[in-house]
């Protein structure tokens, strides 16, 4: 797992490898990961946007961003957290993802960018 606090807010990430599957015809490795999200501020915060990068090893980047995460943009009061859960797909057995979320501090209505750290994809066979 890896983490990174932004601004009081901490960002932790958790992945799995589930194997390959096919889509479109083509072979893909597929993962999921799974983000936690504290507020650690003395402030209350609501995730507006997202922004990714998804490195595959075989050099193709890819950058996602969008309105909130999994269509829900969530406030976080003081203390709070959020978890919730995505996939990718790469071609290779290996890659990384980091990116940001956009945030809004309600108090003050800062906009603010939280750091996602950048964290490893990777088969099981590459992890022993």
């Amino acid at each position: 797992m890896v983490s990174k606090i932004t601004k009081g807010i901490k960002i932790s990430v958790k992945t799995n490898y589930n194997g390959t599957n096919y889509r479109n015809n083509r072979l893909y490795h597929t993962y999921t990961y799974v983000i936690t999200i504290e507020n650690k501020s003395s402030y209350t915060v609501k995730l507006t946007d997202r922004f990714w990068e998804i490195y595959d090893s075989l050099n193709k980047t890819e950058t996602v961003s969008g309105e909130g995460v999994i269509g829900q943009t969530p406030i976080l009061k003081p203390n709070d957290t959020y978890v919730y859960s995505s996939g990718c797909f790469l071609e290779s057995n290996m890659g990384a993802m980091k990116g940001f979320y956009t945030m809004i501090n309600l108090d003050t209505y800062e906009q603010f960018k939280v750091i996602i750290p950048t964290f490893q994809l990777t088969t099981l066979l590459l992890l022993n």
